[in-house]
């Protein structure tokens, strides 16, 4: 490919992100569009539209960068929570670590790639890209140890800047945990494979093992009832059976002989009917699945949510081990009340082992069924070079063979592509723009739900940023071009984002921070691989010094991430005693526990698989009705 090709195709880009943000800088100001670009805001504020006309409305102004731009981290903090500013600090490392790659890359590397060879280079806009590459570099050069050099740098520099962000982080983790209110999920567990025993209920099961092995650090417990789709269909099909017995209960019995008598009023006669004394004639007309066990409707899984008196006692209890039987009383910290997801909580602990490995063995073979035909294809648009390389694999050609599986060209367009353009397209949120067109304007219906607000898509966002940074890692030495637009990137990243957090979506799960050790094992991976790639580089060209330079760098890697983990990563695991403690004695001081303690039933009331009207018509029949119209039949 060559560079006026790339220039082109970054110049079509280009115009498609600013055309993008043109157009969400005018339809983000039009009132029927507010959900859409607001919806967080409008849901919080609870602020009336504006719905009068301004011309202003209709110009491109870039006022939102500066509104994006404008909130300091702490009010992020206090209005998004902890994971957007770690995935905002992601992004800024990024930015940090790809800006000291960029000078030295750039000014130092790139350069001694295009002058590697002795040969006579074309104009700029017509080279090839691979002039801009190491592979350029002629074997044995003695200026491949300023490529080693500004690995080093780099290297360094990011675990220098991966400490400082852990460190933060970390403390901003801390304070989550020990913020206010009180969080109810630090006072419960969840406990899975509750054994059952015959003579006994589960509910005196439970309560009866927690008094013995945990005295009087037991609050109360709430088991845990099956709510799947299978079983909602049961209950509303127990429920119809039920509510069709007591309206035949309590309907005129028409079939019994007319008789005439005087009802003491008028004179007159009337069809006979009878009088029961009371309910229990009726109760022997119902059928016998109306008089069962109102526990069958709603079938107890082998499962319980357990509360404790103290942060402490619940987080001791979650960590020990409850039954000398692994696969008993298996206890954990319950999720926050909004977090939980109770048709998941009645699965059999006894499955969930299986379930993990089914989903492991299915992704390794997904990625072994996707890497090997798309490697085979690739390497059919080259299939005359391979048929000449394949054969003898010699050095020279195993290196080419390398580059090849390493096109910085594929690379660079796929950061245009699925970086710039994809970027401002999530500014005008073309799906759920067009989702609010249909509903206003052919169904005539009026979006204003908060639940209708989108959540942040931290599952799809986070790994594209990385997988970004793996790029700008291992071709930062290899192929520096691409570091322009990688710079480009997360700069517009940090901006569109920030913007998206503010506006658009609201706030649904909240992990406390747990994303950053998963972005600092992340980048270590990447840091590890453009080591071993580079390794593997100047052993192939022939570059003895710069290939024994880089071993020791691998090992610092390693026991840097090693230490990182020792010293930082149990913050994000584990809760500390000494944090908990005063806060416990704190609450106590204050009286807050026993207000605590009333919250915890209530939080975690499972709803119920059941529809409320429908149960409003088959319980009417009871207590004030039922002496009216199950007494007469």
């Amino acid at each position: 490919m060559k560079l006026d090709a790339l220039l082109t195709s970054a110049g079509i880009n280009i115009g498609l992100c600013v055309f993008f943000i043109s157009l969400y800088s005018v339809i983000r100001k039009q009132p029927s569009n507010l959900y859409v670009y607001f919806g967080r805001s409008l849901t919080q504020e609870r602020n009336k539209p504006n719905d009068s006309f301004n011309i202003e409305n209709f110009l491109p102004f870039p006022g939102w960068i500066l509104k994006a731009w404008g909130p300091t981290e702490n009010e992020i903090l206090a209005s998004v929570g902890l994971d957007a500013v770690v995935f905002l600090r992601m992004i800024v490392f990024s930015i940090r670590i790809f800006s000291i790659a960029f000078l030295i890359c750039m000014f130092g590397v790139l350069p001694l790639n295009y002058y590697g060879q002795e040969m006579t280079h074309n104009q700029i806009p017509h080279e090839s890209l691979e002039v801009f590459t190491i592979a350029n570099v002629k074997e044995g050069s003695q200026w491949l140890w300023v490529h080693c050099l500004a690995l080093h740098i780099i290297s360094f520099s990011a675990c220098t800047l991966l400490y400082f962000e852990y460190q933060r982080i970390s403390k901003l983790r801390l304070d989550h945990v020990t913020a206010r209110p009180p969080k109810l999920s630090h006072f419960s567990i969840l406990v899975r494979s509750i054994p059952r025993l015959r003579d006994m209920p589960l509910d005196d099961v439970i309560k009866n093992f927690f008094i013995t092995y945990h005295g009087m650090s037991y609050l109360s417990h709430q088991r845990i009832h099956r709510s799947g789709a299978f079983h909602k269909i049961i209950t509303n099909a127990e429920k119809a059976c039920t509510k069709f017995v007591r309206l035949r209960a309590a309907s005129f019995d028409l079939k019994r002989r007319p008789a005439s008598y005087r009802c003491g009023l008028c004179g007159g006669t009337s069809r006979s009917y009878d009088l029961y004394d009371n309910a229990s004639d009726v109760e022997e007309r119902r059928t016998p699945l109306s008089r069962s066990d109102s526990g069958k409707k709603e079938e107890d899984c082998s499962a319980a949510l357990v509360f404790f008196k103290t942060r402490y006692a619940a987080v001791v209890a979650s960590r020990v081990l409850q039954s000398s039987n692994p696969m008993l009383w298996v206890s954990d910290l319950a999720p926050e009340p909004d977090d939980l997801y109770w048709s998941n909580l009645s699965i059999p602990y006894r499955q969930l082992w299986i379930r993990r490995i089914s989903i492991v063995v299915a992704t390794i073979l997904f990625l072994f069924l996707f890497l090997i035909p798309v490697t085979f294809v690739q390497g059919l648009t080259q299939l005359e070079t391979l048929q000449q390389k394949l054969p003898f694999l010699r050095d020279k050609y195993s290196f080419d063979i390398f580059l090849f599986l390493l096109q910085a060209t594929f690379f660079i367009t796929y950061v245009l592509t699925s970086g710039w353009t994809s970027l401002c397209a999530e500014l005008v949120q073309c799906f759920p723009l067009t989702y609010n067109l249909l509903q206003k304007y052919v169904f005539r219906k009026k979006l204003d739900d908060p639940n209708m607000v989108p959540t942040f898509p931290y599952h799809t966002e986070v790994p594209r940023v990385l997988l970004f940074g793996l790029l700008g890692f291992t071709c930062s030495i290899l192929a520096p071009l691409i570091l322009p637009f990688l710079m480009v990137y997360f700069l517009l990243g940090y901006l569109i984002y920030r913007n998206q957090m503010l506006n658009v979506y609201r706030t649904k799960y909240e992990s406390g921070g747990q994303l950053w050790p998963v972005v600092h094992n992340s980048t270590i991976f990447s840091l590890v691989l453009a080591q071993i790639i580079a390794l593997g580089v100047f052993g192939i060209k022939k570059s003895t010094v710069a290939s024994g330079l880089v071993v020791p760098l691998v090992i610092f890697t390693l026991l840097f991430h090693e230490y990182c983990r020792k010293r930082f990563l149990p913050i994000f695991k584990n809760f500390s005693a000494q944090a908990l403690v005063e806060m416990d004695r704190e609450d106590e001081m204050s009286g807050k526990m026993e207000e605590i303690h009333l919250l915890l039933q209530s939080a975690y009331s499972q709803p119920a698989p059941k529809d409320k009207d429908e149960d409003d018509v088959v319980d009417g029949g009871g207590d004030g009705g039922a002496e009216n119209s199950a007494s007469v039949i």
